[in-house]
């Protein structure tokens, strides 16, 4: 099958290095298959001094025993004057045999090299713009399969919070994976083991460790949080308590898929919202609200607000007698 014919430019611009890391890989996979890459191929680190007149002949010079020639252009975020006029002025009518790809963290729609590449084509502007939190593990299963390796969504999860949300160290740390687990797919236990955690503990793997009731991993999270942030750890508990509530209740009354416009949230943030409520019996949570009074005023300055977070999240994750035995 013929490979899609080359614009004479694209540009790779957006915070997620490894997918711009991807989009330079397969231009030169692409002349690799010539056999000729070594006499077709200049990289340039564009954060230094370019000789102008340089950098125009090189894009100008015809490919030698290949179909073209590829320059790719990094670190093109800020670019000096005469450089940006030099590229936008070559890139209004561009060598036919000529590939060249920028790439930038960022770079301005407004900016007339942003358009000069535009105008080439819908394909020139290629996104790596980073992925929300909500998507990465998504994305981590995808860049798993590129290591030879599947990645539970559980794992990507855990990897996720111990890696942090930087796709080149995500990707560092799926290679070592992927070098180190024999089986088909990485599992959770397979990321606890192999994976150090060196990303900062966002609250939010605590509230969720909480309302899933795993109560070994909320206080090992709670450990990990950054000091004298109870306060903040108990208002937002508190909240999810409340939402599980409102769950709770919704769901028992056949009403479950009105919980986001209920709470006035995304539908995405209480994806798991009903499974969690449904761990819980009514009076548990409620048990949990009236707790939290006591809880509230153990953080008023008292030397046992770490104390009183502590049992209180045990009591939540973990439960307690005197309402299960009711």
């Amino acid at each position: 099958m013929a490979q899609p014919a080359l614009l004479p430019a694209y540009l790779a611009f957006g915070a997620d290095e490894v997918k711009r890391e991807a989009a330079r890989d397969r231009l030169v996979k692409r002349l690799e298959a010539s056999g000729m890459a070594d006499f077709n191929l200049d990289v340039r680190d564009m954060t230094h001094d370019q000789d102008v007149d340089a950098l125009i002949s090189s894009l100008n010079t015809f490919p030698m025993g290949a179909d073209f020639r590829l320059v790719i252009l990094e670190g093109c975020d800020r670019l000096t004057e005469p450089v940006r006029s030099a590229l936008v002025a070559y890139l209004a009518n561009p060598a036919p045999t000529t590939v060249v790809l920028l790439a930038a963290t960022s770079l301005a729609k407004s900016t007339k090299l942003y358009k000069a590449v535009a105008n080439l084509g819908a394909k020139a502007i290629i996104d790596c713009s980073a992925k929300k939190r909500r998507d990465l593990p998504v994305l981590v299963q995808g860049m798993a399969r590129r290591h030879g390796r599947d990645i539970t969504l559980d794992a990507a999860e855990e990897l996720i919070s111990r890696a942090g949300e930087g796709t080149r160290m995500l990707d560092n740390e799926l290679k070592k994976l992927a070098s180190m687990v024999s089986a088909p797919t990485i599992s959770k236990a397979d990321v606890e083991r192999h994976v150090v955690r060196t990303a900062e503990v966002k609250p939010w793997d605590l509230l969720n460790a909480v309302s899933a009731r795993d109560l070994p991993r909320a206080l090992e999270l709670l450990r990990l949080q950054p000091a004298r942030s109870e306060v903040r750890i108990y208002a937002l508990l508190l909240t999810r308590v409340r939402e599980l509530m409102c769950a709770k209740a919704l769901d028992a009354r056949g009403r479950g898929r009105e919980l986001a416009a209920h709470l006035g949230m995304q539908q995405w943030q209480v994806r798991n919202h009903l499974t969690w409520a449904r761990r819980f019996t009514a009076d548990e949570l409620e048990e949990a609200l009236r707790r939290a009074v006591d809880v509230e005023q153990a953080l008023k300055g008292s030397r046992d607000s770490m104390n009183a977070l502590t049992v209180w999240i045990a009591q939540i994750a973990g439960g307690s007698r005197d309402i299960r035995s009711r």
